[in-house]
């Protein structure tokens, strides 16, 4: 039989282990609280802050005239854009390409019409060594154009125009989609030669009244 000495090393053993435990337990809950909060707040900062892409800071942009057709749809208007600057001419296209996709800006002031429909998608521009642009879309180019002779030639020009004039080494612009030769966006204008810069379609230039 154990002693009433031996019986109170016992117990305080006990308590202490028990205490431990408990000590032990609270440490593990305050450590995970804290770590959530820790993981909240960078979280929150995250949300707040949003790491900065030193990549886009840093290049450069430039000024580029985007073409789109007037309210009648007979001739060119040109909107101004500031896009990023690109080395690669093929690369450049496809940021004047995805301006012209975008859409008119000024449309609820000046009435221009949006020469591609929504759903269309740039895939890839290539420039090939005579300066001509193939420019490939998704198929929503001929599933949603509205069609019709005078909203295909401004689909067609408005590209090559505006590829034209902002992008140096392109004279001419093929159209592709899904990387295939197509023989007409809806039927009406062919595309299966590469296009030229048209510059009897710009609008002409307003005169000054005196």
């Amino acid at each position: 039989m154990s002693t009433k000495k031996q019986r109170r090393s016992e117990n305080f053993k006990d308590r202490q282990k028990k205490k431990s435990t408990r000590i032990a337990y609270l440490a593990a809950i305050l450590g995970g609280g804290v770590l959530l909060l820790v993981i909240f707040f960078v979280i929150l900062f995250n949300a707040l802050f949003p790491p900065v892409d030193m990549e886009a800071l840093n290049r450069k942009k430039i000024s580029v005239r985007i073409y789109f057709a007037d309210p009648q749809e007979r001739f060119l208007v040109p909107e101004k854009r500031v896009i990023y600057r690109e080395e690669d001419p093929a690369l450049q296209a496809k940021e004047v390409v995805l301006a012209l996709l975008e859409g008119s800006k000024t449309r609820s002031k000046t009435g221009n019409v949006n020469t591609f429909p929504a759903g269309v998608v740039l895939k890839d521009v290539r420039l090939d060594k005579d300066g001509t642009a193939q420019v490939n879309f998704n198929s929503g180019l001929t599933k949603h154009h509205p069609g019709g002779s005078t909203a295909e030639m401004m689909t067609v020009y408005s590209l090559t125009n505006t590829l034209a004039e902002n992008v140096p080494q392109i004279r001419a612009v093929r159209i592709l989609v899904d990387g295939k030769e197509i023989s007409s966006i809806k039927g009406h204008i062919s595309t299966a030669g590469p296009f030229r810069p048209d510059s009897d379609l710009f609008a002409p230039a307003k005169e000054e009244k005196s």
